[in-house]
């Protein structure tokens, strides 16, 4: 099982899922409820009544103004998570208040903070392409039903696109390509690389570029630890000119893929993912067919995992796994991960003494 990492900022959903239906999501094992105030800011407490732990996100629990009102015995909280209303009585126990948790909105996604001291000047990492004017965006979430460090290890390994996601997004050369890996211990970042200069081209792009015949192919991968994964995907017909000094790059296709990686419980995340282009923006036939197609893929994905949890579940203890070359990517983030949740369990140990 990979370790919970707290005082963290997670993904609890894409921006537009919080309004004012009562939502909830579960991430490191809190129950959370998500709503929109009136004036549109995104609220997150505890999805849990006081007085009987009634999951607030349920019906009828609903929304009177800002407050919540807890469908069960009607207990009534604000946004503070304070409790201002208790049936039957004017005094309000003391204890009657709700965990709150600090919420950012960014890109497009709605970042709560989870851990046992507040984020202080520590802000979620970026993926300015999901609300920018510049990209046009596709995205959803589907969960799994294995261990987040499961879908970390899925993503830092792109070979396996050849052979889980053939006529979707593979093509023999993503396994048959050597990687290059670099870390930033430090910031908690892992880069992985992989150039194809002369690739046969997947479906996926054939489809929503219009290119014919082979491409160069690149997939830049930045993860940051633990829990958003940018791919940032080059595509050109093999023998256009690369990228300017200047960094622009106008005769290539980009493509930004986003996951939001978010552990539930032990055993499920939460994969919310997207996907950012830089061309044909109007063009809603090519948005259809990158979201079809996106979610195929991840779908795949989500099945491969699933079994895959199910058969660990199942292995004795002590059995030896083998790791290759382009296991260096994932392996990485898998010391991150430990060093991150070490250092979790240390800070909440000061804090305690």
């Amino acid at each position: 099982m990979t370790a919970f990492v707290r005082n963290q900022w997670y993904v609890a959903a894409h921006a537009h899922e919080v309004g004012r239906e009562l939502l909830g999501r579960t991430v490191l094992g809190e129950p959370i409820l998500l709503y929109r105030t009136e004036d549109g800011r995104a609220v997150a407490m505890s999805d849990r009544c006081v007085h009987r732990r009634f999951p607030l996100s349920e019906k009828p629990s609903r929304l009177d103004g800002d407050r919540v009102v807890c469908g069960y015995h009607g207990f009534t909280y604000g946004t503070d998570g304070g409790c201002v209303s208790v049936p039957g009585q004017q005094r309000i126990p003391r204890t009657a208040r709700l965990k709150t948790y600090p919420v950012i909105e960014q890109d497009a996604f709605v970042w709560v903070w989870i851990g046992d001291r507040e984020p202080g000047d520590t802000l979620p990492p970026r993926a300015p392409w999901l609300d920018s004017p510049d990209h046009t965006v596709v995205r959803g979430m589907e969960p799994i039903d294995g261990d987040y460090g499961l879908l970390v290890d899925n993503l830092m390994d792109l070979s396996h696109e050849t052979y889980l996601h053939g006529g979707y997004i593979g093509t023999p050369e993503v396994a048959e390509t050597p990687i290059t890996t670099e870390v930033d211990d430090k910031a908690g970042i892992v880069y992985v690389s992989r150039h194809m200069d002369d690739a046969e081209c997947p479906p996926f792009y054939a489809e929503s570029t219009g290119i014919e015949g082979r491409i160069t192919r690149w997939q830049d991968i930045e993860y940051h630890a633990p829990g958003l994964y940018l791919l940032h995907s080059r595509i050109a017909p093999v023998g256009a000119p690369g990228p300017n000094a200047d960094g622009t790059d106008p005769h290539a296709f980009h493509v930004e893929v986003v996951y939001g990686i978010t552990p539930s419980t032990e055993r499920t995340t939460y994969d919310f993912w997207a996907v950012a282009r830089d061309f044909a923006l109007e063009d809603q036939q090519v948005s259809d067919f990158l979201w079809e197609n996106n979610r195929t893929v991840v779908l795949q994905d989500v099945v491969a995992l699933n079994v895959l949890q199910k058969a660990l579940d199942t292995e004795k203890a002590g059995y030896q796994e083998l790791s290759i070359n382009i296991d260096t990517g994932g392996l990485a983030a898998r010391r991150i991960l430990a060093r991150l949740a070490a250092e979790g369990v240390e800070q909440v140990g000061a804090a305690a003494r």
